[in-house]
């Protein structure tokens, strides 16, 4: 057994110099590192040496350098220190332009099935089943993308998932403006859907880069371009539609996702997804940029991660893997892309992981219910009630006014949730929305005049919008890094069950005036959300971002 003593650090250098086999040379640094670590207990040195056995991975070869130098200050920094000394300034700006900018691409995608569905049906004569299946594809596409794009996030990086979010959201929604029939438009909706459901990756991106005491107001603010998104859509609903039709539409509402794909290269990978790989330079360069933007200094010393030379039996399930051939090893990197999803189910998530899946479906179905309660409400639904004072002449100019007026009851729930999310907590925050909400549906029980009835529809979706909102900043920190866009990805899927499902029993309710039945469902719906809510069994407020699943 070799002995921990420099000679044998000396001896492994001679032979790293002289050895050719790009493997053996691989090893010899891991064991170098194994030494060190035996030498030096203090947790400093070791993530100096797995740093530097991390970059020799990824060198281009038996010539690529495995020296270490210690650094004059013998301290190091964790990312949420380095994070909490950057602040939020001109760098984070950039950053969350970028992701609003997503986030306004899919809010737009969204609400224009609110809108198209009308004048297609009309223009090629299809049946009510074809003109809600343009809505079903959409939320199909979201479904099977939401978890896609966080496996792909989690494994191969932030930056690589937002570009292919980019490039297959511009690309599907640009083109469905010109679909020559219903089949191409279904198709390209559905790819579209796809691209939308990249979402819940802008979310956890912007997140990794904000301090932790005031991640939860920003994430609110963030929140905010999903309304701004909704109200431009509705807006220019308002203003194309009557004169230009669905096309123009379509053509417009592209736009966001065209500017996502057009600044993606000044889109910076995230640092905490960096650390988690062992890349802390990378990591710390990315972290220095944002320092020198901001006008701020990173601590003295050196970043520190924890999941680079922990513990040996990490060194040898690396050492296993780097050595394999390259075929076996994108065998590993398969299978380590499916046990993602499978770590979501292990003791210590599995509880809170189908919470979530409570929550964000019950947001979902209660949300985009209301959207489409207003269209229906809207749309010359007399015949239901004498009491509307609906008029079927002017249905259309009704349902944009209507939907734009309920869009803007989004901004008073945004503020609403920034002031209480970071004062009483993100599951108080939930429930005390979530009761709100409840009140506010209640006067719809039964047909009301116009006015009760918007009103009713403003408070209602100003405080659900709330939820899916504190929601939305629960779920990304709950889950470690290393399964972050992965479990907010699946739990969003959830979401897009709720969004296929609602059309298919809420608003044919009540199409079918059975509006009371419809708000019973929804009231239902709400109240096992706010349960979800109450068993959920950590509160995140100001809490560090986990980077691993912790052992029970």
């Amino acid at each position: 057994m070799i002995q921990p003593c420099k000679s044998n650090i000396d001896r492994i250098i001679r032979i790293e110099k002289s050895v050719c086999n790009r493997y053996l040379w691989e090893k010899s640094c891991l064991l170098k590192a194994r030494l060190q670590k035996s030498i030096w207990r203090d947790r400093t040195f070791a993530q100096g040496w797995g740093s530097c056995y991390r970059e020799s991975v990824r060198s281009s070869g038996p010539r690529g350098s495995c020296s270490f130098k210690m650094t004059d200050q013998g301290s190091a920094y964790t990312l949420d220190e380095a994070l909490l000394a950057v602040g939020f300034g001109r760098y984070q700006g950039w950053i969350i332009a970028y992701a609003g900018l997503g986030s306004i691409a899919e809010a737009m995608e969204v609400m224009i099935l609110s809108f198209i569905g009308p004048s297609v049906r009309s223009e090629w004569n299809l049946s009510s089943t074809e003109e809600s299946l343009i809505t079903t594809v959409v939320f199909v596409g979201m479904l099977i993308g939401a978890y896609s794009w966080g496996v792909i996030s989690d494994n191969y990086g932030r930056r690589k998932g937002l570009l292919s979010i980019a490039i297959v959201t511009s690309g599907a929604s640009l083109l469905s403006a010109f679909s020559p029939n219903y089949i191409s438009l279904v198709i390209l909706r559905c790819i579209g859907g796809i691209g939308l459901g990249g979402g819940p990756t802008y979310n956890s991106w912007f997140l990794e880069f904000v301090p932790a005491p005031s991640r939860g107001t920003w994430m609110v603010i963030f929140a905010t371009f999903w309304t701004i998104g909704t109200i431009v859509e509705a807006s220019l609903a308002w203003i194309i539609m009557p004169r230009f039709g669905w096309r123009w539409l379509l053509a417009i509402s592209s736009l966001p996702a065209l500017a996502a794909l057009v600044f993606y290269g000044l889109v910076p990978e995230s640092p905490r997804y960096l650390c988690l790989k062992g890349q802390t330079t990378e990591a710390h360069d990315i972290l220095k940029r944002a320092a020198v933007m901001n006008q701020t200094q990173l601590p003295p010393g050196f970043l520190l991660s924890d999941q680079i030379a922990s513990s040996d039996e990490e060194l040898d399930t690396l050492e296993d893997t780097h050595l394999l051939s390259p075929k076996r090893r994108k065998t590993v990197a398969s299978k380590t892309a499916f046990s993602t999803l499978w770590m979501l189910f292990s003791p210590n998530l599995i509880k809170t992981t189908i919470l979530l899946w409570g929550v964000f479906f019950g947001n979902a179905f209660s949300y985009y219910g209301i959207i489409l309660l207003t269209s229906q409400l809207s749309s010359g639904q007399s015949q239901c009630s004498s009491l509307t004072s609906f008029s079927v002449n002017g249905s259309q100019d009704s349902t944009y006014r209507d939907v734009f007026i309920t869009s803007l009851a989004e901004v008073p729930g945004l503020v609403f949730s920034a002031f209480v999310v970071d004062k009483i907590g993100r599951k108080h925050s939930m429930e005390l929305m979530f009761f709100i909400g409840f009140i506010f549906l209640l006067p719809l029980l039964s047909h009301q005049f116009e006015i009760f009835t918007t009103i009713s529809l403003f408070g209602s979706r100003m405080f659900i919008l709330g939820t899916f909102t504190v929601a939305n900043i629960y779920a990304p920190e709950i889950y470690p890094t290393s399964v972050r866009a992965t479990g907010v990805g699946v739990a969003s899927s959830m979401g897009r069950v709720g969004g296929i499902v609602c059309p298919l029993v809420a608003v044919y309710l009540v199409s079918g005036c059975h509006q009371t039945a419809a708000i019973i469902l929804f009231e239902i719906v709400i109240i096992l959300s706010g349960l979800c809510v109450m068993f959920f069994p950590h509160e995140t407020m100001a809490r560090e971002l986990d980077d691993t699943l912790s052992v029970p």
